[in-house]
């Protein structure tokens, strides 16, 4: 018989002919999401509002909130101001507990704390060795050194952004082009030496996570969010579910090939999409346009661009006509309703994001182009990423039993992946 249940490019997909009711278990899970994901909108919020805007009996309203307060994931606060009648209690997400985080880049690394609010208690980047055992030594240090400086909050587990994809079974960086790491269990050397539970996963479903969790996608079903930076790398959500497909591969638009008689990629082929459109790209045409000039990072290209030097600009509006190009291979494949970029070229749309979505608009096959949105903040939407990894894996799981670190109290969750969960954009 066929399983009722089958994923396909991990996207649920249900035969109503032998589908079967969900368990009480399936059911409470899912309620208790709800009105988590409604504390975290709403807040702060009382039991009775939680009630009505949920539909839930207040019976099982309370006893979920009973349950989210004895997990620390929300705190009860000052009571609410009524003309008459009880002052009912407001609810809100939990200030003290926080997540460690790191976005890892081919260069350096930057670790942070963060609450569930995304609001960042500190902040410190690292140089990255290229050996992974001393790479992640030093992450390791720095993490261990930023929990030392919050003996009050409660710390409820580690997420990293990575620039490659993760398998989401055994949580190994399978193909990373530009960070040779791929064979060194980071997860493992984590969590032998930092009692707390590690996720991880690309830095472009990262950031998708972040906007799902932290952002603005409320009503969006189907979108792809691109990364800008030493490579380009992309999140597919389809019909309200992150698709990470086969070992998390899906989505690797970044890798497919523009002109096979193109530059040579990080990955072994030939005129990938990331060699024209990466910030990596732009630099190099204009190291073409200027040989004897220093070779500049993006951002001081974005500078010399915002100054008026005609080389940098035309560098800067080959990259954004090469990411205008790719955009349209992701619409004619995905036709999503909202493109999310982030990273690099964001940081100056006004100037060069006309370019990309001319290039865009010009060649739909029909109807309008999706919308574009940026975020300019790359760091912060993938630490803020990493952050919402944690939020999503643990927040509706078993718990085990707590243990301790710096005398506050550490869980340590069943983990599941992105591609078992799914993840849903709110209506």
């Amino acid at each position: 018989m066929t399983n009722p249940r089958r994923r396909t490019q991990g996207i649920q997909r249900i035969d109503l002919a032998y589908a079967e009711l969900a368990s009480s278990e399936v059911a409470r899970d899912i309620n208790r999401d709800v009105v988590l994901e409604l504390i975290r909108t709403k807040q702060p919020i009382s039991r009775a509002d939680l009630s009505r805007l949920s539909g839930l009996q207040p019976s099982t309203i309370s006893s979920i909130v009973e349950q989210l307060l004895n997990e620390k994931w929300i705190t009860e606060g000052a009571a609410a101001r009524r003309p008459r009648g009880r002052r009912p209690t407001l609810l809100a997400l939990n200030a003290a507990m926080v997540i460690v985080v790191a976005d890892i880049r081919p260069s350096q690394a930057i670790i942070a704390v963060v609450d569930l609010n995304g609001r960042f208690l500190s902040r410190e980047t690292l140089p990255l060795a290229k050996e992974p055992e001393r790479g992640v030594e030093n992450i390791i240090v720095g993490m261990k050194r930023m929990i030392a400086q919050h003996p009050d909050k409660s710390f409820e587990g580690i997420g990293i952004s990575l620039p490659g994809r993760v398998d989401p079974v055994t949580q190994r960086l399978i193909l990373a082009p530009n960070l040779p790491w791929s064979l060194y269990d980071m997860k493992k050397a984590i969590e032998r030496k930092i009692p707390l539970q590690v996720e991880m996963d690309n830095a472009a479903n990262a950031c998708l996570l972040s906007e799902l969790w932290f952002g603005r996608m409320d009503g969006v079903r189907n979108a792809v969010l691109v990364t800008i930076s030493e490579g380009v790398g992309s999140a597919i959500m389809a019909n309200g579910q992150l698709v990470t497909g086969k070992s998390g591969l899906a989505g690797e638009f970044g890798h497919i090939s523009m002109n096979p008689s193109g530059p040579l990629c990080g990955c072994g082929r030939y005129g990938c999409w990331e060699v024209y459109a990466s910030s990596s790209a732009a630099i190099g045409y204009y190291a073409e346009l200027c040989p004897k000039s220093p070779r500049p990072s993006i951002m001081e290209l974005l500078n010399l661009a915002e100054d008026g030097d005609s080389d940098a600009i035309q560098a800067l509006n080959r990259q954004a006509s090469y990411i205008g190009q790719g955009l349209r291979i992701i619409t004619s494949a995905l036709s999503p309703e909202v493109i999310l970029l982030t990273g690099g070229l964001t940081s100056s749309w006004e100037r060069f994001g006309p370019l990309v979505e001319a290039e865009l608009a010009g060649h739909v096959l029909a109807g309008d182009p999706p919308r574009i949105t940026v975020t300019s903040d790359v760091e912060l939407a993938r630490l803020r990423g990493a952050a919402a990894l944690v939020l999503q894996r643990h927040s509706g799981y078993s718990r085990s039993q707590p243990q301790s670190a710096n005398g506050k109290s550490i869980r340590k969750r069943k983990n599941r992946s992105a591609a078992d969960t799914g993840t849903r954009s709110r209506k």
